[in-house]
């Protein structure tokens, strides 16, 4: 289906169809749908002809089913960001940002100091979302058995010797690896097959891996010692990198009220798997239309210093920039944001929104960018402002 209109348009092949939230499908085949049709009743559509009135009349419909499923997206959203509000402060944008990769099938890249709060927010984000949650410290004796699970040899009653597969913390719906950068590549390398296809292969055996599947992968930009920088296929797999900031003094103090007394918050649980699949659903179905796409990928050109389109700033410092899947981001990314700000298809301003955190830890200095230490956030302020919205 493309991606023209907001509510849809008819189709050349005589089938209605309604582009976003599809609620009707026309059966009447042969015929322009644009003129009276014979059929005695259309199946989905519920009315007796395939006229101008019929259309309307569906048309109607949709657009109050449009609304109300935004609003049930919108109320679902807000719920379980109070939930782990509840237990985590001040860092609102980082729940929006990490709730957008999970709607988003994407995984999440968290960078800050210790003390910040990344692992409670992922404990947090797994009690509220009611997912099976595995922690994995990395460390640079961990190896990848450790983690996708290993064949072990067991004896049945008859004294019979057979392989069991033994999974390993992989096998839950959200991922927790902490300080992902200690581990050596080799052992980072075992996330790559869970990351982008959703299975895991140990020996000449391939294992699904229950849907949703977020990894929440957290670094510690301070030590650079015993740590190894992740590889660019795996740093490409992850949908956003967040930056936590430090908080500031009243954060501190709201923080300090709900952890030195004998009760903290608890946090209900408000979704479940089901739940996020079917989100999943209505946020991929916005609609983007041509230009606004057109607009995301410009900006992912920008960022390649051997294109026409590259940015100054992207000629004198980067390597190489974002790939393909900087622009999937930017798309997915608009469709969750158009839907929290009430708008039924992407706008310019929601590619913007994303453009930082899901291109940040796609691009590659050069030696004169890491000379320089160049904050890859400003190459991608500036090619925000460059880039035009129409060409």
């Amino acid at each position: 289906m493309k991606r023209k209109s907001l509510l849809g348009e008819f189709a050349k092949e005589g089938d209605f169809r309604l582009i976003l939230f599809s609620s009707f499908t026309a059966n009447c085949q042969g015929h322009d749908v644009q003129t009276p049709c014979t059929t005695p009743r259309c199946s989905n559509l519920q009315f007796p002809t395939c006229d101008t009135l019929g259309y309307s009349y569906a048309m109607s419909n949709s657009i109050s089913e449009l609304e109300r499923q935004m609003s049930s997206f919108q109320q679902d959203f807000r719920r379980v960001h109070r939930e782990i509000s509840k237990v985590i402060v001040g860092y609102s944008d980082i729940i929006n940002d990490i709730l957008m990769a999970i709607l988003g099938k994407g995984h999440v890249l968290l960078e800050g100091v210790p003390g910040l709060g990344k692992t409670k927010l992922v404990q947090t984000l797994s009690d509220a979302l009611h997912l099976r949650s595995a922690r994995i410290q990395f460390t640079p004796d961990l190896m990848p058995a450790d983690i996708v699970g290993t064949n072990v040899v067991q004896e049945n009653e008859a004294g019979d010797k057979f392989l069991d597969f033994q999974p390993g913390p992989i096998f839950a719906n959200i991922i927790l690896a902490d300080e992902i950068n200690r581990a050596t590549p080799k052992t980072q390398s075992a996330l790559l097959e869970a990351m982008q296809e959703k299975t895991v292969t140990v020996g000449k055996q391939t294992y699904k891996l229950e849907l949703p599947f977020v990894v929440l992968a957290t670094l510690n930009p301070l030590e650079l010692e015993a740590t190894y920088p992740l590889p660019e296929a795996q740093l490409d797999r992850f949908f956003i990198k967040l930056k936590m900031e430090f908080p500031p003094i009243d954060d501190i103090h709201t923080i300090l009220d709900r952890t030195t007394y004998l009760e903290e918050p608890v946090v209900e649980r408000v979704w479940d798997a089901e739940k996020i699949l079917q989100l999943r659903e209505v946020a991929l179905a916005v609609p983007i239309s041509d230009e606004v796409q057109d607009y995301a990928i410009r900006i992912v050109m920008a960022t390649q210093p051997t294109t026409g389109l590259a940015h100054e700033q992207t000629k004198k410092f980067l390597r190489y920039g974002a790939s393909p899947r900087g622009a999937q981001a930017l798309t997915i990314g608009g469709k969750v944001r158009a839907l929290l700000n009430g708008r039924s298809e992407v706008a310019y301003e929601d590619i913007r929104h994303v453009v930082l955190p899901a291109l940040r830890h796609r691009i590659i200095l050069n030696f004169e960018g890491e000379a320089e230490r160049i904050d890859p956030d400003t190459i991608l302020k500036a090619i925000i402002d460059w880039v035009p919205e129409k060409r």
